[in-house]
């Protein structure tokens, strides 16, 4: 079951969204693979801290986040990964780790990286560790608001 905040969230806005289940997996890597998904069509959240406030950075799962990019495009002057025990107490609802990049729901900004918009859909966590979320990309940004940049690049696998 999605995160009840995120559902109704979704539903409040009519979004259509397909809900996929997969067996308990907790790396990007192993969702794709479970789920029979790219791993360029899922998008992983990552938590940062921009100058010392928290914010989600959205990438393709078969991506790097590349922080010295996001803190450029934030016009930041300090950028590094929020540890888990910044975060824990921002996501309730959510199995540590599987936050979905709605920041909209956490009262915390989202930068996504421009590689996501190459797709039509987008797949993502839905609080848990055994379900996704996919939904159309234009969704995503239309009720997210991301301030899209070249944030990311490819892994090398």
């Amino acid at each position: 079951m999605p995160s009840r905040k995120l559902k109704e969230f979704l539903d409040d806005n009519k979004i259509k969204y397909v809900s996929i289940q997969h067996s308990k997996t907790y790396t990007s890597t192993e969702i794709a693979a479970s789920a029979h998904i790219p791993g360029k069509e899922l998008a992983k959240t990552v938590i940062v801290k921009l100058n010392g406030k928290m914010v989600m950075a959205v990438i393709p799962a078969s991506h790097k986040l590349k922080l010295e990019l996001l803190q450029k495009a934030a016009g930041s002057e300090s950028a590094r990964l929020a540890s888990e025990a910044e975060f824990i107490d921002k996501f309730p609802d959510c199995e540590i780790g599987a936050m979905p990049p709605f920041g909209i729901l956490y009262n915390m900004e989202v930068y996504a990286s421009d590689k996501l918009e190459e797709d039509e859909e987008i797949t993502f966590n839905a609080g848990t560790h055994t379900e996704l979320i996919k939904l159309a990309y234009k969704d995503f940004e239309r009720l997210v608001k991301p301030k899209k940049a070249s944030i990311s690049i490819q892994s090398k696998l």
